[in-house]
């Protein structure tokens, strides 16, 4: 029996050794340079779509269409990746998760048109769905019971280091493009370039980490009795599991729509308001499109920064008043603050507080998910169940992106100006924030765990 996790008289650091330090930081960079890779492709998708369709081509589709298939990739690798990692490690198949997705995003810049361009986003997605599970897992089974749910959080957290330093490439891409040193059409190129590397380093230096002693010790034990490890036989095959994987995947799917299929839209809205301004104020067409990137940019920094406080946030509150209070205050925030942002964001000056706010309330939930998923799952199965939960929601997910370009196409089929067409998409992704109503329903079909040791079961003897 492990003693309780929540001690709130002490920071969660406290006591930590160099090794917990070391499994914490590289765990946390594979999520870091991870999400870089994800915000690399939402930051550079327009710019991908416009050079790779012909003229004409509806990119906010075909851009959902994209982003579907890469969420689908992320679904396929964390049903693969989640039980690989409880049946032969979670360091040992985090560090080939890592690789995956760098050699993929890296190769994206190769793309010569739509088709292959995809099929590189869904490879990539693989190793993309891979990493979450497994480094929640590690730091779960690594770090002491006492420093578990701020590690996570503060891993979370982290996330939003990737995503700023993608919108500081943003920026200076678009100093580029302005400086004629790259063009338009070649900067995404670049942009994926530069995401691969830093992620294919971090796996020379992620070789040296070992297994934990807690999952080295169940395994061993696992293998004398002949329980199952990673096994979805198993994990579908008892109440309790089960029930935690279904009820936690669908509390995931929530969070995936109102972020991939709503949030991350924001770009396909801030372009063509800051577009307006910029015309507005006489701006010379051959500088508009830089100005639009170096504004992106800014508004993906700022919309992440408020998410890094956002997390910080959740991870407070879930553990000084519980989990299931804290997801209901971020579903009712995410809702009230994604319709307010796309129903009003109309000038330039919304980036600096708007977008923050919207980051916070949409990317709270994920604090969420990465501190109370591997909560529901014993060490045999902690990295699928949380890997199930957190990425094959993804397959439902995957439809709102190509949803909300339906919608927005729907809505737009009698518009005729520019500001009718912003109007549509405002419409569309309002109407689409009314999926996180759904997780508090889901939520009342979850157990509380705030206090309570990870659980574990008794493997039993053949």
């Amino acid at each position: 029996m492990h003693a309780p996790s929540d001690t709130p008289n002490l920071p969660w650091w406290k006591n930590l050794t160099g090794y917990h330090w070391f499994v914490f930081i590289m765990a946390s960079m594979a999520w870091v340079f991870d999400c870089l890779d994800q915000q690399i492709f939402i930051l550079a998708r327009n710019s991908a779509m416009t050079n790779l369709l012909p003229p004409g081509t509806d990119t906010n589709v075909y851009g959902g269409y994209a982003t579907a298939i890469f969420i689908a990739g992320w679904a396929t690798g964390g049903l693969i990746f989640g039980a690989v990692g409880d049946r032969i490690g979670r360091a040992r198949t985090l560090t080939i998760t890592v690789l995956m997705y760098s050699v993929f995003t890296g190769l994206s810049a190769l793309s010569t048109g739509w088709l292959d361009f995809a099929i590189y986003r869904f490879i990539t997605g693989l190793g993309v769905g891979g990493v979450v599970g497994l480094a929640v897992a590690l730091i779960a089974d690594t770090l002491p019971d006492r420093s578990r749910v701020g590690a996570l959080g503060a891993f979370q957290a982290l996330s939003a280091i990737g995503n700023v330093t993608a919108g500081l490439i943003s920026i200076w891409m678009g100093s580029l493009i302005a400086g004629k040193t790259v063009s338009a059409a070649w900067s995404w190129k670049a942009m994926f370039l530069i995401g691969a590397a830093p992620a294919f380093l971090c796996v020379l230096v992620q070789l040296r980490m070992k297994e934990p002693e807690k999952w080295v010790l169940a395994r061993a034990e696992g293998r004398r009795t002949g329980v199952a490890f990673g096994s979805y036989a198993s994990l579908f095959g008892e109440a309790r599991w089960r029930h935690n994987a279904i009820f936690g995947m669908l509390l995931c799917v929530v969070g995936v729509i109102g972020l991939w299929g709503i949030g991350f839209f924001a770009p396909e809205l801030v372009g063509p308001v800051i577009e307006r301004s910029l015309r507005e104020m006489h701006i010379s067409a051959d500088n508009i499109a830089a100005a639009k990137a170096r504004w992106i940019g800014w508004n993906s920094i700022f919309q992440n920064l408020g998410a890094f406080c956002g997390m910080l946030f959740m991870a407070k509150i879930a553990q000084s008043h519980g989990r299931k209070p804290a997801f209901v205050i971020a579903f009712i925030a995410a809702m009230v603050a994604t319709i307010g942002y796309f129903q009003f964001f109309n000038s330039w000056t919304h980036v600096f507080w708007m977008s923050p706010i919207m980051g916070a309330c949409q990317l709270s939930l994920f604090a969420g998910f990465a501190i109370y998923l591997p909560e529901l799952f014993p060490t045999r199965l902690r990295s699928t169940g949380t890997s199930f939960c957190y990425n094959v929601g993804r397959f439902i997910a995957a439809s709102g992106p190509i949803t909300i370009g339906k919608l927005q196409a729907a809505l737009k089929a009698g518009a005729t100006t520019p500001d009718a067409r912003i109007d549509a998409f405002r419409n569309a992704a309002s109407y689409m924030s009314a999926v996180f109503l759904l997780g508090l329903v889901v939520l009342i079909f979850l157990p509380e765990t705030k206090g309570q040791p990870l659980p574990e079961d008794v493997l039993p003897a053949k």
